[in-house]
């Protein structure tokens, strides 16, 4: 009844000429620094760079989680992990909740054409074979599995309900490279869609701990990073030989990718009315071959991906619309994965559901009307036993052992001060450690899915 209650309220704004194309690019376990125009010395970013010069990059974005599965779930719901039905990765085999709208429904009933290509955004670990497409994208075509889409070379992928079979891969190696495959299709999909509007959620594979680049993306990296004596044999990862040049061969992959996607766009005619919004799906990556001090992934962040500080869950965003967002811009306006909803909701002339937790940002992206403000910033996470934080004006809260007590002491940082969260402040600012309190528990609908240990 609620779904339909929402379908219903949706209101069209905007006539379909004026409603843009969109294309949001979602890299896993890129860290806050691994671009250019976010400090990177070394990895080559050229069109990411050039696209924020010609754009806006955020420098104060969040993605919905420390790790991919929760993070896509606020992505795709507008809502936290306080409150979302992912809050972790695993083996949960879940199917939708029918109290559920998902961005690409709202999107469909506005008359957009929906596409998720790449690594399934919806329940990590389901392998029913229609999942995405009974979740309202209109075209699927990529991996089912977040544990799948660790190997660049799958034995299948998904389109649309079909297993297309690759059975001369062997999932560190093959003759069908995923990510090539990912890009070849969203490209493919934007030029039979280009009378559109559409919306497509680009979700690629790379950089991750499963370490593989064409030899033409990590050449030009040799010599320039001092590579290990010695590489430790992974055996889910797949292993280099070269994991500092692999490394940033994928990144610089990416980006050439991206520009591959910016040009489509350029040769149909239609890059004036496409915003490309390019963010990660959490922080640096720290595992299998890849380490974040290899290339200072965090950047002046603490932390990496499943942590909550900076480093695990701030992310780089770059939001792409020649003629409509001024080239050259810089925002430090405070958002999270979550707002992604009602900013493309907006955008398209949907009217978002009114009990979600995130913001429209359009008003940021344009640089017109007044943007509405978050009062606080809530995560929650299941692993390492058990961690939240909280983010209010320029204070951080975290509470680590969550699975032991949710009564343990709560760190406090200055971000305005201490970026990099070195010092702990929490015995100086007993009001800021009170309403951190308040904030957790407020932030947080029970579930039974998910309970840390000192719940059960």
């Amino acid at each position: 009844m609620r779904l339909l209650l929402l379908l219903a309220a949706i209101v069209l704004t905007l006539p379909a000429a004026d409603r843009p194309n969109v294309i949001h690019i979602l890299a896993d376990d890129l860290g806050w620094a691994d671009l250019g125009c976010y400090g990177q010395k070394t990895i080559r970013t050229p069109v990411l760079d050039r696209l924020a010069a010609e754009g806006l990059r955020l420098t104060q974005h969040y993605a919905g989680s420390t790790v991919c599965g929760p993070s896509r779930c606020a992505l795709l719901t507008g809502l936290h992990t306080g409150h979302c039905r992912i809050r972790g990765n695993g083996a949960l085999l879940e199917k939708p909740d029918p109290n559920e709208v998902l961005l690409p429904t709202l999107l469909n009933a506005a008359g957009y054409r929906t596409a998720m290509i790449g690594k399934s955004g919806v329940y990590c670990s389901d392998e029913a074979l229609t999942l995405p497409n009974d979740s309202g994208f209109q075209h699927f075509f990529g991996y089912l599995s977040h544990r799948a889409a660790h190997h660049p070379f799958p034995p299948f992928l998904v389109r649309n309900g079909t297993k297309l079979e690759y059975p001369n891969n062997k999932l560190h190696d093959g003759d069908h490279d995923a990510h090539a495959l990912i890009i070849d299709e969203a490209l493919n999909w934007i030029t039979a869609n280009k009378g559109a509007p559409f919306y497509l959620h680009l979700s690629v594979t790379i950089p991750h701990a499963s370490l593989y680049a064409p030899e033409a993306d990590k050449a030009p990296y040799r010599g320039l990073v001092e590579e290990p004596t010695e590489v430790r044999e992974e055996k889910h990862y797949r292993t280099e030989k070269e994991p500092k040049a692999t490394f940033a061969g994928m990144v610089s992959r990416l980006d050439r990718d991206v520009e591959r996607v910016v040009e489509r766009l350029k040769e149909l005619g239609i890059e004036r009315n496409t915003v490309v919004i390019f963010t990660s799906d959490n922080g640096a990556c720290d595992e299998g071959g890849h380490k974040e001090a290899d290339f200072n992934s965090s950047g002046p962040l603490r932390g990496v991906k499943r942590d909550m500080y900076e480093g695990g869950v701030r992310s780089p965003l770059i939001a792409w619309w020649p003629g409509t967002i001024a080239p050259g811009r810089t925002s430090d306006h405070i958002s999270a994965g979550w707002d992604f909803v009602p900013t493309i909701c907006e955008l398209a002339g949907a009217k978002a559901p009114a009990n979600i937790d995130g913001i429209s940002m359009l008003p940021t992206l344009t640089g017109k009307g007044e943007q509405a403000k978050h009062s606080h910033l809530y995560w929650e996470f299941y692993e390492q036993g058990g961690k939240r934080a909280v983010c209010f004006g320029d204070y951080k809260a975290i509470q680590l052992g969550l699975d032991k007590s949710l009564d343990g002491p709560i760190e406090v940082y200055d971000l305005s001060k201490d970026l990099g969260e070195t010092t702990n402040i929490a015995a100086q600012k007993p009001e800021i450690v009170a309403k951190a309190k308040d904030l957790f528990a407020s932030s947080r609908t029970p579930t039974p899915l998910w309970k840390w240990k000192s719940e059960k």
